[in-house]
């Protein structure tokens, strides 16, 4: 049977490391939504064409479009033992449909990590980031810092926020995505495939944390 984790977590929560290590160590594709929809879309494959007209009229893609998409990369070779989903499913029925898909393809979703940080501390990590002009190096004004404030440590540019880093602009993404995904946390509690990780942590506890309820649920 192909085993499917599905990884939950919001902005800044470091879900995007934790899915690279967990890929590596269980050797499972990691399957970004965002990703599939680039690639149908660059490609100008039917489904990206079909998905960039509801786009383009500033519409929700439809959940049949967004889950073909999804069958048509589990069903490639290097998903032969099952794949890590990361962005997929957000809403119970998406759920429910993902689990019908997955039936059909011999497998199922045997865990649901979810790594939770408070509001506060996600606000703290994504408002705290400015980016040079010159090359687009990251710093942070609390966990990296540059040697002078306000200048590139590597070109000497002008740093400066992003609007997406602005704390407004960030406040409102985790409310937004905290709002849109507590159905799905309650769908997968119900399931009793849902584990709770504190993201607090230090990056290599979060990843040990993980790793143990992956072992616990014998996946690994």
């Amino acid at each position: 049977m192909r085993k499917y984790i599905v990884l939950l977590g919001p902005p800044g929560a470091g879900k995007g490391t934790q899915a690279k290590v967990i890929s590596e160590k269980m050797n499972l594709p990691h399957i970004s939504s965002g990703d599939i929809f680039r690639e149908n879309i660059k490609n100008q494959t039917e489904l990206g064409k079909l998905a960039r007209g509801y786009m383009d009229k500033g519409e929700l893609v439809p959940d049949d479009v967004t889950i073909a998409m999804i069958k048509d990369r589990l069903t490639r070779p290097d998903c032969s033992a099952g794949a890590l989903l990361d962005g997929f499913p957000r809403t119970p029925a998406q759920a429910e449909a993902l689990s019908d898909m997955l039936k059909s393809l011999d497998g199922r979703v045997i865990a649901v990590p979810y790594i939770s940080v408070p509001e506060a501390d996600l606000i703290e990590r994504l408002a705290g980031r400015w980016t040079c002009r010159a090359s687009g190096h990251v710093f942070h004004q609390k966990f990296n810092p540059p040697q002078k404030a306000g200048q590139c440590d590597f070109d000497g540019s002008e740093l400066y926020q992003r609007d997406d880093d602005k704390a407004e602009t960030v406040t409102r993404r985790i409310r937004v995505y905290m709002e849109q995904t507590t159905p799905l946390v309650e769908f997968y509690q119900a399931a009793g495939l849902l584990r709770e990780v504190d993201g607090r942590n230090p990056i290599e506890a979060v990843t040990a944390s993980m790793l143990a309820i992956l072992a616990e649920n014998k996946t690994i």
